[in-house]
């Protein structure tokens, strides 16, 4: 049987995560250097994003080794759970992103991160845009590359009004296989949460280097990770109602 000379989905998902390294490893320190002082000055990190983009948002939020000062910024109608056509109309219709961050009103020092394989519609761009109109740096997770092949749904892109740009190396279309004409395998989740991962390191290696104790939420599955974590909960529940719902009775349920 002869061999197949085709890469493997595999070895192609390898060679974007080495991709990923060389276009974005600057920007990943870069943001791990914007983020640093703004959690160190009491900032919040308001993490955005929609449709398939909203599983880097539950990466980041309240997530076992994550930080504690993270805020999600979204609206249910952009869940593809129970309505996936109206998440798309959402996500392309004009206004609700700006109006989500007008309800959330970050402000310096705090941070945005905005998830957005194509960066194209107007959901992730209006939200970008609205939070550098009120000083907050924006660091974007996207593909300039998945950007020029889609189709433009609004008048900039996510990457305009960015501060820092994480390149994602996610290709037009998103899916690898079969490489010659690619229709299944999406990777984009794998290789944004790759990158989010990596900035998450470089922060704490930058944390650890002057002498900062990062506020990070501990996996509720180790010993003191309840105690750890209900410190925590006191400390950012204020200022992030998405961690009890608006109220602080009912259950204790700990990151996963």
């Amino acid at each position: 049987m002869a061999e197949d000379p085709r890469p493997s989905y595999p070895d192609r998902v390898r060679s974007l995560l080495d991709e990923v390294d060389t276009r974005s490893g600057a920007a990943i320190a870069g943001a791990a250097a914007l983020l640093l002082p703004a959690i160190e000055a009491g900032g919040i990190v308001h993490v955005a994003g929609a449709g398939h983009s909203l599983a880097l948002v539950f990466e980041t939020f309240y997530r076992a080794g994550g930080l504690a000062a993270v805020r999600p910024l979204w609206d249910p109608a952009v869940l593809p759970l129970d309505d996936a056509l109206r998440s798309t109309r959402a996500e392309r219709a004009e206004g609700l992103g700006r109006s989500v961050v007008r309800a959330a009103a970050p402000a310096p020092p705090d941070v945005a991160v905005v998830f957005s394989t194509s960066g194209r519609n107007p959901y992730p761009v209006e939200i970008a845009a609205e939070c550098a109109a009120r000083r907050v740096p924006v660091i974007a997770v996207t593909s300039p590359r998945a950007s020029r092949g889609a189709a433009p749904r609004a008048p900039t892109v996510l990457a305009d009004h960015a501060t820092i740009v994480l390149d994602t190396a996610v290709p037009p279309g998103d899916v690898l296989h079969p490489p010659e004409a690619p229709r299944t395998a999406a990777v984009s989740t794998v290789l944004a949460a790759y990158t989010w991962s990596r900035v998450l390191a470089e922060l704490d290696d930058l944390a650890v280097a002057r002498g900062v104790e990062l506020p990070r939420w501990t996996s509720a599955n180790v010993p003191g990770g309840d105690e750890a974590n209900r410190a925590l909960l006191a400390r950012y529940g204020d200022r992030v109602p998405e961690l009890e719902g608006g109220t602080r009775t009912g259950p204790e349920v700990q990151p996963g």
